[in-house]
């Protein structure tokens, strides 16, 4: 059973809305994908200036933003679940799937960029994470998705797993030592 979440994931709309307000140049997914991987390269970032500290030109407003709050506390908390409940912010299962394939890209893009900004090129990776932050960065290279069948649907279902737990695995590496004193009470 996954952990109970005590701050909950802003929807995909809702953070599309606010990225889109503050002039953010991105959409939900890759701003999600940022913020996963600067954290799980070990950066240290607060809710307050995580948006400036991703490269992301904002207003003062980005600050104060409460949906950008909740994005913080809940991709923490989720990236340091025990019970490994973490999972990419990506449209609905009931979306077509070319618009998931998409966002799986940004995300994946945006993981990587987060990720090289918080750990950069010497980062303490076992050849496990090696191997996956190679793999995630072919997975944010590809272009798109051109078939929409079930096959496909199998394909996108396990590229999807492997980002979840290559993030978690990375996650690991980079911040494994401080898990405890960093989770969120």
């Amino acid at each position: 059973m996954p952990h109970a979440s005590s701050h909950d994931m802003p929807t995909l709309d809702a953070l599309n809305h606010v990225a889109s307000r503050l002039k953010l140049g991105v959409e939900a997914p890759e701003l999600h994908g940022s913020l996963c991987g600067y954290l799980a390269g070990g950066g240290f970032i607060t809710e307050r200036n995580f948006i400036e500290r991703l490269g992301f030109e904002a207003s003062e407003a980005a600050a104060s933003e409460p949906l950008l709050h909740a994005l913080f506390s809940a991709s923490r908390e989720a990236l340091e679940d025990p019970d490994f409940g973490f999972e990419p912010l990506l449209p609905e299962s009931d979306e077509p799937l070319t618009r998931r394939v998409q966002a799986l890209l940004e995300w994946s893009r945006g993981f990587i960029g987060g990720f090289g900004l918080a750990a950069g090129a010497d980062a303490p990776l076992s050849p496990e994470s090696s191997e996956a932050l190679h793999d995630l960065a072919k997975i944010a290279s590809f272009n798109a998705l051109t078939e929409d069948d079930e096959e496909a649907e199998d394909a996108f279902a396990e590229i999807l797993e492997f980002v979840r737990i290559a993030a978690l695995l990375l996650h690991g590496d980079c911040r494994g030592g401080s898990r405890s004193s960093t989770r969120l009470h």
